[in-house]
């Protein structure tokens, strides 16, 4: 069966790490829910690296958080926060693609 992600998520959103990362929660409505997508491993390096068009080295760290029903992922940002050409200072703008995924379980 083929979910959306904002559908089967409560929160989606991103946020700055530091200068140089960001990070992106996404926290599901339900338990039964996280766990099919985490054995799926539906949200992966390669889907993630894929939708934001970026190398998966530059993936710092995708973690499933069994205690909040969430995946967390922190990336390299393209610029640093506050850099001549970056456009969001605080990273809070960045999660719009993962609002659109698809993914089937």
């Amino acid at each position: 069966m083929e979910y959306k992600l904002r559908d089967v998520a409560s929160v989606i959103r991103s946020k700055n790490s530091g200068p140089y990362e960001l990070t992106f929660d996404i926290i599901f409505k339900d338990v039964e829910m996280f766990n099919k997508v985490k054995a799926a491993k539906a949200i992966n390096n390669k889907m993630f690296a894929e939708l934001y068009e970026i190398d998966q080295s530059e993936i710092i760290g995708l973690v499933y958080f069994e205690p909040a029903k969430a995946v967390k992922i922190t990336i390299v940002r393209p610029f640093p926060s506050g850099a001549l050409g970056e456009t969001d200072v605080y990273g809070a703008q960045q999660h719009a693609p993962l609002m659109n995924m698809k993914f089937t379980l």
